[in-house]
């Protein structure tokens, strides 16, 4: 089998050379440890940055303000107010775990969506009906965590009728030539630009979690910016594909629409940017934002290139049966999760 792939490497690269094989395909023929692979990350990165609209790359953020600090239990709770994007203030919330001991594992939080536009960062404190908060085990495993207001939720949220205020934004941005996914992901890579420039903490151990909106905002996240170490994300490791079999786009927020992004891009595609650091995704059987079609076929893909990594184990996509809702034996695994890839490091 492996004089095979040599002999068919060999035939794609005279083939590439003779200008009968497209460059793309010619490198997805090539092995994954060949640095190859890596060059070509790296230019599937640039080309999905590039969708997603005009970002504010010129704008120079401004030093944050600390609005006030209070004492939790077993954690510290700095609010602050940040100035990422040049249009408007972003508001966040850093949980600082007492006591720590050296430089501490770093987590970005990214909160879900949910129809509830009052709801943002606060999240992390207060958890949701459908997952208790994880504030208080960030705390206990000194894990320094960040969570920001997304566009159009909690203190951005600016209209009565917050949907009305989603569809507005969004329109007036692609009118401006903007996008919002992706306008909220800049705010969350320059939201973790402050996480790792904070003293505390430690660039090699830094995780995103989300639920829902914030769990496509976490892979989508890990695929963009090599920083992230691990990537946890439940209840959204959706196939673009398949949500369109059963005809449930509309079960996704506006937010969620990127233009041509289907032209150069799947789910599966999109996680590949992650490969081979961990990643960890769990959801549910009965939830029409993720058919388990889709979710079986992204695991199918990605499963293998890990292989190939010898780092198969780092990479769990789990089907439970529920909804849109994490599991107790869900929350085990993102626990133990925590425990092998940022707490031990």
């Amino acid at each position: 089998m492996l004089h095979a792939r040599r002999t068919f490497i060999k035939k794609s690269v005279a083939a590439s050379l003779a200008g009968m094989l497209p460059f793309d395909q010619f490198i997805l023929s090539m092995p994954l440890q060949d640095t190859s692979y890596t060059d070509y990350q790296a230019s599937q990165r640039k080309k999905l940055l590039g969708l997603l609209g005009d970002l504010p790359t010129q704008h120079t953020p401004k030093p944050p303000q600390l609005v006030r600090k209070e004492k939790r239990n077993g954690y510290t709770l700095e609010h602050l107010e940040f100035d990422f994007n040049g249009f408007e203030k972003v508001p966040g919330i850093l949980l600082v775990p007492d006591n720590l001991k050296g430089k501490a594992p770093c987590m970005l939080y990214c909160h879900a969506h949910f129809g509830t536009y009052e709801v943002g960062k606060e999240e992390l404190l207060n958890g949701r009906t459908v997952m208790p908060a994880y504030a208080e085990v960030y705390a206990q495993k000194g894990i320094i965590t960040l969570a920001i207001d997304s566009w159009c939720f909690g203190e951005r949220n600016r209209l009565k009728n917050g949907a009305f205020g989603e569809a507005d934004t969004f329109k007036e941005m692609l009118w401006k030539g903007q996008t919002l996914f992706g306008m909220m992901l800049w705010d969350e890579m320059k939201a973790l630009d402050y996480l790792l420039a904070r003293p505390e903490a430690d660039a090699s151990r830094v995780g995103v979690f989300g639920l829902s909106m914030g769990a496509t905002k976490a892979w989508w996240l890990a695929a963009l910016d090599t920083r992230i170490t691990t990537c946890l994300d439940l209840c959204c490791l959706t196939d673009f594909d398949e949500l369109m079999k059963i005809g449930n786009l509309r079960g996704h927020g506006i937010y969620y629409y990127v233009p041509s992004l289907l032209k150069h891009f799947s789910t599966s595609t999109i996680n590949e940017l992650i490969v081979p650091r961990p990643h960890l995704s769990l959801n549910g059987r009965l939830d029409l934002l993720t058919p388990p079609a889709g979710v079986e076929k992204v695991r199918d893909y990605l499963l293998p290139l890990y292989k190939q990594h010898s780092r198969e184990e780092d990479c769990l996509i789990e089907l439970f049966d529920c909804p849109h809702e994490e599991l107790p034996e869900m929350r085990k695994l993102v626990v133990g999760w925590l425990d092998k890839y940022l707490v031990k490091g």
